[in-house]
Protein backbone atom coordinates (compact mmCIF):
# COMPACT_ATOMS: atom_id res chain seq x y z
CA UNK A 1 0.00 0.00 0.00
CA UNK A 2 2.53 2.32 0.93
CA UNK A 3 4.32 1.49 -2.49
CA UNK A 4 0.74 2.40 -4.39
CA UNK A 5 0.66 5.50 -2.60
CA UNK A 6 3.66 7.41 -4.03
CA UNK A 7 2.44 6.39 -7.82
CA UNK A 8 -1.19 6.74 -7.18
CA UNK A 9 -1.63 10.56 -8.43
CA UNK A 10 0.75 10.02 -11.83
CA UNK A 11 -1.11 6.60 -12.15
CA UNK A 12 -4.17 8.86 -12.89
CA UNK A 13 -2.66 11.32 -14.72
CA UNK A 14 -1.81 8.81 -17.46
CA UNK A 15 -4.97 6.96 -17.57
CA UNK A 16 -6.58 10.43 -17.71
CA UNK A 17 -4.50 11.50 -20.83
CA UNK A 18 -4.92 7.95 -22.00
CA UNK A 19 -8.61 7.64 -21.64
CA UNK A 20 -9.61 10.81 -21.73
CA UNK A 21 -12.49 10.86 -19.03
CA UNK A 22 -12.26 10.92 -15.45
CA UNK A 23 -14.48 8.08 -14.53
CA UNK A 24 -12.80 5.86 -16.60
CA UNK A 25 -9.40 6.82 -15.66
CA UNK A 26 -10.67 6.25 -12.23
CA UNK A 27 -11.94 2.17 -12.89
CA UNK A 28 -8.19 1.60 -14.61
CA UNK A 29 -6.81 3.11 -11.76
CA UNK A 30 -9.00 0.76 -9.39
CA UNK A 31 -8.51 -2.37 -11.48
CA UNK A 32 -4.81 -2.16 -11.94
CA UNK A 33 -5.10 -1.72 -7.71
CA UNK A 34 -6.36 -4.39 -7.58
CA UNK A 35 -4.19 -6.74 -10.15
CA UNK A 36 -1.29 -4.96 -8.20
CA UNK A 37 -2.49 -6.28 -4.83
CA UNK A 38 -3.57 -9.96 -6.54
CA UNK A 39 0.16 -10.37 -7.79
CA UNK A 40 2.46 -8.31 -5.73
CA UNK A 41 3.81 -12.12 -4.82
CA UNK A 42 5.14 -12.34 -8.75
CA UNK A 43 7.12 -8.46 -8.50
CA UNK A 44 10.53 -10.10 -7.68
CA UNK A 45 12.44 -6.86 -6.56
CA UNK A 46 10.46 -4.05 -4.86
CA UNK A 47 12.78 -0.94 -6.70
CA UNK A 48 11.22 -2.18 -9.88
CA UNK A 49 7.10 -1.57 -8.85
CA UNK A 50 6.73 2.19 -10.16
CA UNK A 51 7.31 0.37 -13.76
CA UNK A 52 5.61 -3.04 -13.14
CA UNK A 53 2.61 -1.19 -11.91
CA UNK A 54 2.76 1.07 -15.11
CA UNK A 55 2.90 -2.02 -17.04
CA UNK A 56 -0.28 -3.05 -15.60
CA UNK A 57 -2.17 0.46 -15.62
CA UNK A 58 -1.45 0.65 -19.77
CA UNK A 59 -2.69 -3.22 -20.21
CA UNK A 60 -5.59 -1.88 -18.19
CA UNK A 61 -6.13 1.19 -20.67
CA UNK A 62 -5.59 -0.93 -23.80
CA UNK A 63 -8.18 -3.16 -22.51
CA UNK A 64 -11.04 0.17 -22.18
CA UNK A 65 -10.33 1.27 -25.33
CA UNK A 66 -10.64 -2.48 -26.88
CA UNK A 67 -14.07 -2.51 -25.03
CA UNK A 68 -14.93 1.07 -26.10
CA UNK A 69 -14.09 -0.37 -30.13
CA UNK A 70 -16.16 -2.94 -29.25
CA UNK A 71 -18.92 -1.27 -28.40
CA UNK A 72 -18.77 1.44 -30.34
CA UNK A 73 -17.99 4.53 -28.09
CA UNK A 74 -15.05 5.46 -28.68
CA UNK A 75 -15.55 9.22 -27.42
CA UNK A 76 -14.41 11.38 -24.89
CA UNK A 77 -17.13 12.32 -22.35
CA UNK A 78 -16.92 16.19 -21.43
CA UNK A 79 -16.14 16.96 -17.98
CA UNK A 80 -19.38 19.01 -16.84
CA UNK A 81 -17.42 21.17 -14.39
CA UNK A 82 -16.10 24.60 -14.96
CA UNK A 83 -12.08 24.50 -14.34
CA UNK A 84 -10.06 27.35 -15.16
CA UNK A 85 -7.51 25.04 -16.84
CA UNK A 86 -10.35 22.48 -18.44
CA UNK A 87 -9.64 24.27 -21.87
CA UNK A 88 -6.15 23.76 -21.64
CA UNK A 89 -6.33 20.34 -20.63
CA UNK A 90 -9.26 19.63 -23.60
CA UNK A 91 -6.63 20.53 -26.08
CA UNK A 92 -3.38 18.54 -24.86
CA UNK A 93 -5.95 15.77 -24.96
CA UNK A 94 -6.89 16.72 -28.88
CA UNK A 95 -3.46 17.12 -29.64
CA UNK A 96 -2.23 13.66 -27.67
CA UNK A 97 -5.61 11.90 -29.56
CA UNK A 98 -4.27 12.91 -32.98
CA UNK A 99 -1.00 10.48 -32.21
CA UNK A 100 -0.57 7.31 -32.99
CA UNK A 101 -1.71 4.31 -30.02
CA UNK A 102 2.55 3.90 -29.16
CA UNK A 103 3.41 7.22 -29.57
CA UNK A 104 0.80 8.70 -27.41
CA UNK A 105 1.81 6.01 -24.97
CA UNK A 106 5.03 6.70 -25.05
CA UNK A 107 4.33 10.39 -25.08
CA UNK A 108 1.54 10.16 -22.13
CA UNK A 109 4.24 7.62 -20.19
CA UNK A 110 7.21 10.43 -20.49
CA UNK A 111 5.27 13.66 -19.52
CA UNK A 112 2.41 12.15 -17.20
CA UNK A 113 4.40 8.96 -15.91
CA UNK A 114 8.04 10.63 -15.41
CA UNK A 115 9.26 7.77 -17.04
CA UNK A 116 12.76 7.96 -19.46
CA UNK A 117 13.35 6.14 -22.46
CA UNK A 118 14.41 2.85 -21.01
CA UNK A 119 11.87 2.69 -18.60
CA UNK A 120 9.38 3.10 -20.99
CA UNK A 121 10.92 0.58 -23.23
CA UNK A 122 10.54 -1.97 -20.77
CA UNK A 123 7.27 -0.91 -19.76
CA UNK A 124 6.21 -1.13 -23.77
CA UNK A 125 8.46 -3.93 -23.81
CA UNK A 126 10.38 -2.36 -27.09
CA UNK A 127 13.74 -1.36 -28.43
CA UNK A 128 15.22 1.39 -26.72
CA UNK A 129 16.35 3.49 -29.74
CA UNK A 130 12.83 2.54 -31.43
CA UNK A 131 11.10 4.14 -27.88
CA UNK A 132 13.04 6.58 -28.42
CA UNK A 133 12.41 7.58 -32.61
CA UNK A 134 8.84 7.60 -31.97
CA UNK A 135 9.24 9.85 -28.80
CA UNK A 136 11.15 12.43 -31.27
CA UNK A 137 8.48 11.99 -34.06
CA UNK A 138 5.55 12.16 -31.76
CA UNK A 139 6.90 15.59 -30.26
CA UNK A 140 7.53 16.40 -33.78
CA UNK A 141 3.83 15.97 -34.64
CA UNK A 142 2.66 17.84 -31.71
CA UNK A 143 4.70 20.57 -32.80
CA UNK A 144 3.58 20.95 -36.29
CA UNK A 145 -0.02 20.51 -35.01
CA UNK A 146 0.23 23.74 -32.62
CA UNK A 147 1.93 25.60 -34.87
CA UNK A 148 -0.89 24.88 -37.24
CA UNK A 149 -3.16 25.56 -34.69
CA UNK A 150 -1.50 29.16 -33.78
CA UNK A 151 -1.70 30.28 -37.40
CA UNK A 152 -5.35 29.39 -37.63
CA UNK A 153 -6.05 31.57 -34.73
CA UNK A 154 -3.83 33.92 -36.23
CA UNK A 155 -5.72 34.16 -39.51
Amino acid sequence: MELYETVYRDLYRLAYSYLGNAQDAEDAVGDTALRAYENFSSLRRPEAFRAWIFRILVNQCKSCLRRRARKGTVELKEELVYEPELTERTRVLELLADLAPEERQIVSLAVFGGFRGEEIARILRRNHSTVRSRYRRALKKLEKSIQEEEVRRDA
